[in-house]
């Protein structure tokens, strides 16, 4: 075994020369023999070795006694030990979390403070293969992808830190034949044998019921979780190039074309909107399979092409037209450019004369070119427009819109409300809150920049004063 864990580790570069490592030690069998194979490396491959144990206080005298080997051992094999002794009952009570998961947020939290204290690399979990068929079949039970089938990994990085798992490929019971044979104590936790934990009933009773059709079932979720781990790396990878190649990241805001996440193959569809939110929010209720599907249906060719959805944890997934957006809804006024449709009015006039106006709402900008002399006055893009300037009451006025807006569209008899237009145009709804109208002073409104102008004071060769408008948008 020990050959196993130095091949293992050497195959997989868990560790490289000269490194520190952190390890896990609660005081059973797995982790003591971890603890026992790291020391006897350590010397060969120049590695420094720290233990930490965590005293949880949920078994007063076995608690005690766990930690009191654990001390014994370290200091007889020579390795410093970190102890951390929690009152977990206040925590639990404070953060309304059950037991488990108080216990492990703390234990990881304990684990990461005393490898940065020790300026460790890496820190060593004594998971072994039968926690890993547990851990499939547990997932496989609650309901899993690949991902959850793939169960526990290898390594895996943790806030700029390495998490190992050298005993991923070997047995409980070689483990504890292992601590016989080398003489290593260790203690046997009571409550692994409570069938309230779901783990245990698991062990307990479903793996053996289960092998008993197949007597190497567990031996068969440890493989299934080594294919799938791979294939899911693989998958990831994937992903992760569509999405530096596809998805627009501005902010807390990611946006990709429609027919873009479409044409990718329905696995990676679901993985680039996973990665999304999980870039959105560390909140894994979101990253339901429902919600998933949802949202990627609403980016085919025969949805809505315009509809939303709050996902759950300020994350919001919006379609406008050809667009899919992800965004985390601003909770700050002052946060207001990650929300996408930011309700909020804005005016401003424009005296005659006036030349520019900056940094309107939106990114959009304005510029105002005023003429004494017959100029020609041709728009070449609809982002351009020309007035009789003496046609024009003062003091215009640049404005979002408002409800029941019209336009007397050059060339239409009759007018046209600007929702309409909106739509028409396929103008995104996020853009439409702060898209700049002008104005005259007595409320007509003469161009929509980038849509159409009005009928009214229309730029004619007779003209003597001229008003040239160029729009620039975000």
């Amino acid at each position: 075994m020990l050959e196993q864990i130095a091949e293992e580790a050497a195959r997989e570069k868990l560790w490289d020369a000269g490194d520190t490592i952190v390890i896990a030690v609660s005081g059973g069998p797995d982790s003591m023999a971890l603890l026992h194979m790291l020391s006897i490396l350590a010397r060969p491959q120049r590695l420094t070795l720290v233990a930490a144990h965590v005293n949880h206080g949920f078994r007063p005298e076995e608690s005690a006694a766990e930690q009191a080997v654990v001390r014994r051992y370290t200091d007889r094999l020579g390795i410093h030990c970190e102890i951390a002794e929690l009152d977990l009952v206040t925590y639990i009570e404070e953060n309304r979390l059950n037991a488990q998961a108080a216990a492990r947020e703390k234990r990881y939290a304990f684990l990461h403070e005393t490898a940065a204290r020790h300026g460790a690399s890496r820190i060593a979990l004594a998971h072994h293969a039968d926690d890993q068929a547990e851990t499939v079949l547990m997932h496989l039970i609650r309901g899993a992808g690949l991902s959850g089938l793939s169960g526990m990994t290898g390594r895996r990085r943790e806030k700029n830190m390495e998490l190992l798992r050298p005993l991923l490929r070997m047995n409980k019971t070689d483990l504890i034949d292992y601590c016989e044979e080398h003489g290593v104590p260790y203690c046997v936790d009571s409550s692994n044998l409570k069938r309230h934990y779901f783990r245990n009933t698991i062990r307990m009773e479903v793996l053996p019921y289960l092998e008993q059709y197949n007597p190497q079932f567990s031996l068969s979720l440890q493989r299934l979780a080594e294919v799938a781990g791979a294939e899911d790396d693989w998958l990831n990878r994937q992903v992760r190039e569509k999405f530096e190649h596809l998805v627009l990241v501005s902010g807390r805001q990611y946006t990709i074309r429609c027919a873009e996440l479409h044409r990718l193959h329905v696995a990676l569809q679901r993985r680039l909107i996973k990665l999304i939110l999980s870039y959105l929010s560390p909140d894994t209720e979101i990253l339901s399979f429902e919600g998933i599907e949802t949202m990627r249906l609403a980016a085919s060719d025969d949805a809505v092409s315009t509809w939303r959805l709050d996902v759950g944890s300020g994350v919001r997934c919006v379609r406008e037209y050809e667009t899919m957006h992800w965004l985390k809804k601003a909770s700050n006024p002052e946060d207001g450019k990650a929300e996408l449709a930011v309700s909020g009015s804005y005016a401003y006039e424009i005296q005659k004369g006036d030349s520019q106006l900056r940094e309107l709402p939106g990114g959009w900008r304005l510029q105002f070119i005023w003429s004494e002399q017959q100029l020609p006055c041709k728009p070449g893009t609809r982002f351009e427009a020309c007035f009789d300037a003496d046609e024009l009451t003062y003091p215009l006025m640049v404005r979002n819109r408002r409800r029941g807006d019209r336009i007397h569209v050059l060339g239409l008899n009759g007018s046209k409300k600007v929702q309409d237009m909106f739509v028409d145009e396929k103008i995104a709804p996020s853009k439409r809150e702060f898209y700049p109208l002008v104005f005259d002073a007595e409320d007509r409104l003469i161009w929509i920049p980038g849509l159409r102008r009005s009928s009214h004071a229309p730029a004619e060769k007779h003209s003597r004063k001229l008003l040239f408008i160029m729009a620039q948008g975000e």
